[in-house]
């Protein structure tokens, strides 16, 4: 009987819903002036990938490459961030119009504390980051999550085990 393998697709999808469900979760609880919360998202999206890169390992009876595991683990973090960016796209114009608002008060807060920043400078600020948050958010998320998962996918192809020759059959 042949082992199934957890399609990258899958795993994506899994890690997006687990995304999104965080996101929700600060938005709801307004949880956006906590920065070291997005630390927690991406801590699970690495252990994620590794996890899922190790069971790609074991379901393929170690009959894998660091390149196979690492490719199989960045595949995984293409689909999270085609799903995660809808979602910013969606949650921005769709669900939840008024968080760039809230985000925009939190920025605010933040600068009126720094006293080389004039009212007019600050005012410019948040007028030039509202006119281009919706790209600035999906553009970011897109290069960190591609590079926190490019770490993950590294440390999971890192740690997985692996036959020294993946062309060599142990069934036998």
């Amino acid at each position: 009987m042949e082992n199934q393998i957890t399609s990258h697709i899958v795993k994506g999808v899994i890690i997006s819903a687990i995304f999104i469900v965080f996101a929700v979760v600060m938005y709801v609880f307004d949880l956006y002036e906590m920065s070291w919360i997005s630390w927690i998202s991406y801590a699970l999206f690495v252990g994620a990938l590794v996890y899922g890169n190790v069971l790609y390992s074991n379901q393929n009876n170690h009959n894998v490459t660091f390149g196979n595991v690492f490719a199989h683990g960045f595949k995984t973090t293409a689909v999270v961030i085609v799903i995660t960016s809808v979602y910013t796209f969606l949650s921005i114009k769709v669900l939840f119009p008024d968080m760039v608002d809230k985000i925009m008060l939190i920025s605010r807060k933040q600068m009126e504390k720094n006293p080389q920043l004039t009212d007019e400078m600050i005012e410019q600020a948040i007028t030039m980051t509202k006119k281009f948050f919706l790209p600035f958010a999906i553009g970011g998320g897109i290069i960190a999550n591609g590079f926190i998962g490019a770490i993950g996918s590294l440390i999971g192809a890192g740690i997985a085990k692996k036959n020294p020759n993946p062309f060599q059959d142990n069934a036998a």
